[in-house]
């Protein structure tokens, strides 16, 4: 099977560069210079202060693996690693398993991020820029047109592609029996940071990449690409996976999650649809 991996960045002020960009705050503390930007922010915008995605500093890069092995979910590197570390990590990850690339908003938050990043710190993606030169099979399906498949960004598709359309992840996976959210919002993360709890952060990006990808298997349900058994199936391997998590004692938010996820939507559209049809 082709490596399927759903990825969420968690990112926070890029502090460091906003002194670059501001010479006048460079003796100001790293709280005063985000609270500096996010007012010229909101003076430039008339409400707004969410920062340009080329100021944003990525401190997280959740990731929910699904391969032949089994499925995985994890935030790259350590809390204590660098934002190039982290960046290069999730390009390799890429070189190496050339993955179908699954997310939410991916197109409009996530990559714009990840390329502004990975340029400030010069990390090579070869693999993710293929756009066929030097492999075929990426002229007509990579990672970085919006139309093609190796990277579905699931708001954007369901959308279909009109952001007066777009629905909230934690909404749309409530409606669909998940978990959804849990412990914090993305508004929530920089607090979080100045109070040291990067942990927390990375515990609650690991449940955002969960709820992705148990939305994308319904999308392939939806689609059908997966048969209703198939997606219950998938479905207990996700709570296999989680339950052997939550077991070691070390990962307590995967309790939290399964505990929320108890009243999840039975999918009841393949076996209508063919009875409907069936009666035409």
């Amino acid at each position: 099977m082709t490596p399927i991996l759903a990825f969420d960045l968690e990112t926070v002020p890029d502090v460091a560069g906003l002194r670059r960009l501001h010479p006048q705050w460079a003796a100001l503390g790293d709280a005063e210079v985000a609270a500096a930007a996010f007012a010229a922010r909101r003076e430039r915008t008339g409400g707004s202060d969410f920062l340009p995605l080329h100021q944003q500093r990525i401190i997280a890069i959740g990731c929910a693996f699904r391969d032949a092995g089994g499925f995985r979910v994890r935030c790259l590197g350590t809390p204590q690693d660098s934002e190039a570390r982290l960046i290069g990590d999730f390009f390799r990850v890429i070189d190496r398993y050339t993955p179908q690339l699954v997310s939410w908003n991916g197109g409009g938050f996530d990559l714009p991020v990840l390329h502004y990043r990975a340029m400030v710190h010069g990390i090579a993606a070869v693999r993710y820029w293929e756009s066929g030169d030097d492999d075929r099979d990426f002229r007509y399906n990579n990672y970085t047109s919006r139309y093609h498949s190796r990277h579905t960004d699931l708001m954007d598709v369901l959308a279909m592609y009109q952001g007066r359309a777009a629905a909230p992840l934690d909404e749309l996976a409530r409606l669909c029996g998940y978990a959804g959210k849990l412990g914090m919002g993305g508004d929530q993360v920089w607090g979080a940071y100045l109070d040291g709890r990067i942990d927390a952060i990375r515990n609650y990006c690991e449940t955002d990449v969960v709820n992705t990808y148990l939305l994308y298997c319904r999308f392939q349900l939806m689609r059908g690409h997966l048969t209703p058994a198939a997606y219950q199936q998938e479905m207990q391997v996700v709570r296999d996976a989680l339950s052997a998590a939550a077991a070691t004692g070390a990962a307590t938010h995967w309790t939290e999650f399964l505990s929320a996820w108890v009243a999840e939507i039975t999918p009841e559209g393949g076996a209508s649809a063919s009875a409907a049809a069936g009666s035409l």
